[in-house]
């Protein structure tokens, strides 16, 4: 006698979902969810990485910034540590460097305060001014440069409308104020836009060489 056999593990998985709307449903449903993974891993694949922290490049940094290099900023007038307003006007025909920090008396401001200072006769033999520009009024200012003996003007912006003209950009998601410097020569033309948060001395490098270049 003659037996016939099936391809059962062919046959009935097929037979249960032709006949089983649940089974049907199930496998489009793992199908979905398949092709769903594999579409979001595709977009995490292509994704841009996280946002980096601050690095010492001027070239990427630049890019965020509403003044950049080759271009004349916005001018201003503001009050110093005395109270008395000085206009960026007042030191075309010579070069300055304009550096936008976050606060007085907090541990990264007043180390690059102090190198400013510690280097400040090289940037006068360079011929060029040194501007110290964050949102603390001028009362701050004064108490500051005169607790670190700072020989540099420091300028009240309070509101934060210029670095907002300015374009400088924030840091960790917005919550910290940038600290970018720009270095200006004697047309008043932006030669020279650095941004470094967590490296606040390095800015003084930075634009001290550009100063010697020119």
């Amino acid at each position: 006698m003659a037996t016939l056999s099936l391809p059962c593990k062919h046959f009935l998985p097929s037979l249960l979902s032709h006949n089983n709307p649940k089974v049907r449903s199930s496998q489009a449903s793992l199908q979905l969810s398949k092709s769903s993974r594999s579409q979001f891993h595709g977009l995490r694949l292509s994704s841009p990485p996280s946002p980096a922290l601050p690095s010492s490049s001027p070239a990427k940094r630049s890019i965020f910034a509403k003044v950049n290099k080759g271009q004349v900023p916005p001018s201003f007038t503001l009050k110093d540590q005395d109270g008395k307003p000085v206009s960026l006007s007042k030191f075309k025909g010579k070069p300055v460097v304009v550096y936008f920090y976050p606060a007085d008396e907090t541990p990264g401001c007043t180390k690059q305060a102090c190198a400013f200072r510690d280097s400040y006769e090289k940037f006068k033999k360079a011929g060029a001014e040194v501007v110290g520009i964050s949102g603390d009024d001028s009362s701050s200012h004064k108490a500051f440069a005169k607790k670190y003996r700072l020989p540099f003007t420091l300028l009240s912006d309070e509101g934060n409308k210029i670095r907002k003209e300015w374009g400088v950009p924030a840091d960790l998601f917005g919550t910290l104020p940038g600290r970018q410097t720009y270095v200006l020569d004697k047309k008043g033309i932006v030669q020279l836009v650095y941004n470094n948060q967590f490296q606040p001395e390095k800015h003084i490098d930075e634009t001290l060489k550009l100063l010697q270049s020119l």
